[in-house]
């Protein structure tokens, strides 16, 4: 099947409403071939939602969008035959083993007996799962599951793979064979849009990145450009006492004009800043208030502060939840199984 060479997603002003709520409200994505793009932002701001009228699982209210230059309201089964989507949940059965799993995904993707044989042991062992092939899922760790989520995705291997949230929950050892994982997709001609509320996770593997909230995109470039947005350097500052950050980032906010970021347990405070000068005035006000530095340096923004200075909170807030269509709960869609939609997607975020 042939697809543009170009943009692997075009949505312009997608809209859908549950009730009265908007969650979202006319976003707009440009998704180049061959990049992974992120879309950032809270729980409730509207990704999965986003993410589900994407890959055909739930119809928008407005707007519009292509995937490969296909419409999705006009070519869905054309769409899912180009597209992979991993949710935020498992699907497979926990009383299968992991090779049974992927042998059911190969022959629900019309593989024959042998072809689907050979793929599951092929993504058993590129995903690093060989050793626990014939174990059952229900003692697998939760690493374990999203590898193999991911590994029944790629089955038919989509040009597009959609990944909401993939490394929720899991430890920071498995995150990090997980982004291995994403790089390498895309190093093989795959391209990847996924959601995340994890600002460097977004950092690290995303060519674009969209700021979402609301259900609206409040901003979209590449990390640098979005970092940038905000000021040229960032201030640091760790504390003596953690309990004097509260009264810390009234210093900030007085003196800087900015709000800053708390990090409570690290006993530090991050603020964006564009005039080095200030700082000695920061830090008079801050010997005034009888509040001593341990630590004090100058970097490049981070994009929690992007995020605070777009929005007013951090990404870690937790926003109220997404409504969930009970047409589309299960994750699934009426005639999908030709296509690579196999994971369910969560319906409450």
């Amino acid at each position: 099947m042939t697809y543009s060479s170009d943009w692997a997603v075009e949505a312009h002003g997608l809209v859908k409403v549950f009730g009265d709520n908007r969650a979202v409200d006319g976003v707009d994505l440009s998704v180049r071939t061959g990049t992974v793009y992120g879309v950032l932002g809270p729980n409730g701001a509207g990704k999965t939602t986003t993410i589900r009228m994407l890959a055909t699982l739930l119809k928008p209210d407005g707007g519009e969008a292509t995937v490969f230059g296909h419409d999705i309201r006009r070519e869905p089964q054309i769409v899912r035959q180009l597209i992979g989507v991993t949710g935020q949940y498992a699907s497979v059965d926990e009383t299968l083993s992991a090779t049974e799993n992927l042998v059911l995904f190969s022959r629900l993707n019309g593989l024959s007996r042998a072809d689907a044989r050979r793929k599951s042991t092929e993504l058993l062992e590129e995903f690093g799962l060989t050793e626990a092939a014939k174990r059952p899922l229900k003692k697998f760790s939760g690493g374990m599951r999203r590898r193999l989520d991911l590994a029944a995705s790629l089955i038919s291997q989509p040009p597009l793979i959609f990944l909401d949230e993939p490394t929720t929950g899991l430890d920071p050892r498995t995150r990090a064979q997980m982004w291995d994982t994403i790089r390498r997709l895309v190093a093989t001609g795959s391209t990847v849009l996924l959601t995340t509320q994890y600002l460097d996770e977004a950092d690290q593997l995303a060519d674009r990145i969209a700021v979402v909230d609301r259900g609206i995109v409040v901003a979209e470039g590449t990390a640098g450009e979005l970092k940038a947005s905000v000021g040229s350097a960032s201030l640091l500052l760790r504390l003596a006492d953690p309990a004097a950050l509260e009264r810390a980032r009234h210093a900030v906010l007085d003196v800087l004009g900015v709000e800053a970021v708390l990090t409570p347990e690290a006993g530090r405070i991050t603020a964006p800043m564009s005039d080095p000068d200030s700082i000695t005035d920061l830090l008079i006000r801050l010997r005034a208030d009888g509040i001593a530095v341990e630590e004090l340096a100058v970097q490049q923004p981070t994009l929690d502060e992007v995020f605070l200075a777009l929005t007013g909170h951090t990404a870690g807030d937790d926003e109220a939840a997404e409504p969930a269509d009970p047409a589309t709960a299960s994750g699934t869609t009426p005639g999908a199984t030709n296509g690579t939609i196999t994971p369910e997607l969560e319906t409450t975020r």
